[in-house]
């Protein structure tokens, strides 16, 4: 799961990437409202968190803004306790949840958790493209009576991405972005990804190949079905 986080006091911003990083999220984090709307004007996170008063624009303007975008990720707001109108005025844009300065850590992952189950419930636990189905419960893939291959937790968002638009070619700046946005590696690491999830769909036994467009990217295909 991949959040944005946003928040401007530096202590703060890294105690709470550090907290959920180690809870098993990927955290982008950002330190401003202005960064926080062009982080999430691309639509791949999970979820948001954002701090209400930031400098640049604040954490109201930022959901508004995406709202407006049709850009409907599951929104938590940090608010101070004196912030009612603000939390109010939060909520009326579209956020699912807020929790008061100072908190407790381990409440604020529970309504993270919370926020990620509302969002779980509007997706399907399986992705199915011609013969494969790829699981989102295990991190699995599988044909429809073959044996289950476990993916790696890059290895599934990988192909996820893919599946969620078969046919449209995604980059290898794309995936960079997507999921090594916080990781200092070169980008041939999209291919030596790309060649393990082809390794494991043929042995999975499925029809479904991840074809190279050059200098564009890749894309799923499945030739029975073509």
């Amino acid at each position: 799961m991949r959040i944005l986080l946003a928040e401007d006091e530096p202590d703060l911003l890294e105690a709470l990437k550090a907290i959920l990083e180690h809870s098993r999220y990927t955290v982008d984090a950002v330190d401003n409202g202005t960064d926080a709307l062009s982080y999430a004007m691309t639509g791949q996170y999970d979820g948001l968190i954002l701090d209400i008063m930031m400098p640049g624009m604040d954490g109201v303007a930022v959901l508004e803004k995406l709202r407006a975008s049709r850009i409907n990720t599951p929104a938590l707001f940090l608010t101070a306790k004196t912030q009612v109108d603000d939390r109010i005025r939060g909520l009326d844009a579209g956020a699912d949840d807020y929790i008061s300065k100072p908190f407790d850590m381990g409440e604020l992952l529970a309504r993270v958790r919370a926020m990620m189950r509302r969002k779980e419930e509007f997706a399907p636990n399986e992705l199915k493209y011609g013969d494969l189905i790829l699981s989102r419960t295990d991190f699995s893939i599988r044909t429809e009576n073959g044996t289950a291959l476990t993916l790696s937790g890059r290895e599934f968002q990988m192909l996820e991405m893919l599946m969620l638009d078969p046919g449209k070619v995604i980059s290898p700046e794309r995936f960079m972005d997507s999921i090594w946005s916080d990781s200092d590696v070169e980008s041939d690491i999209v291919w030596v990804y790309i060649s393990n999830l082809r390794k494991k769909l043929k042995s999975a036994g499925s029809f479904v190949e991840i074809r190279s467009l050059r200098g564009l990217g890749y894309t799923v295909a499945c030739p029975s079905a073509e």
